[in-house]
């Protein structure tokens, strides 16, 4: 546990159904691709930001947060990156006016953690989405 805001999963789960998944993959048995189509099935609207595909599953994919329209309301960012990957999607994140920074497992960065949570967005680190949707549901 990081302490941040894993004592409100579920509230974050109900509340919050757009989700950019950055690192996502167009490779079916990578985790990212996993989670993603899962979070689909389950009703969330999926945004894949992956600078290297030009869409996942038929959906639009972008390059990087910032290309995401601004009116499309992203509210969790879940990312599938290396740690030392992480601060500046953290900043993104905080930029684009998320609400949540996401972190799945094994993914730990205490310093993106930290500007997050200090610029407002809730923040899970350490956790796999899909695991947690399917507790909480």
């Amino acid at each position: 546990m990081t302490g941040y805001d894993e004592n409100s999963i579920g509230e974050i789960l109900k509340k919050n159904r757009k989700v950019a998944v950055v690192g996502i993959s167009d490779k079916p048995d990578r985790d990212s691709y996993r989670v993603a189509e899962y979070l689909s099935r389950k009703g969330y609207k999926i945004y894949p930001v992956n600078p290297t595909l030009k869409e996942w599953n038929g959906v639009r994919a972008y390059p990087d947060l910032k290309s995401i329209p601004r009116s499309e309301g992203i509210e969790i960012v879940d990312v599938f990156r290396k740690p030392e990957a992480v601060l500046p999607i953290a900043q993104e994140a905080v930029e684009v006016g998320a609400k949540v920074l996401w972190l799945q497992e094994g993914v730990v960065n205490k310093d993106a953690a930290d500007l997050a949570h200090g610029k407002g967005l809730k923040v899970v680190m350490d956790r796999c989405m899909m695991k947690e949707v399917s507790r909480t549901s």
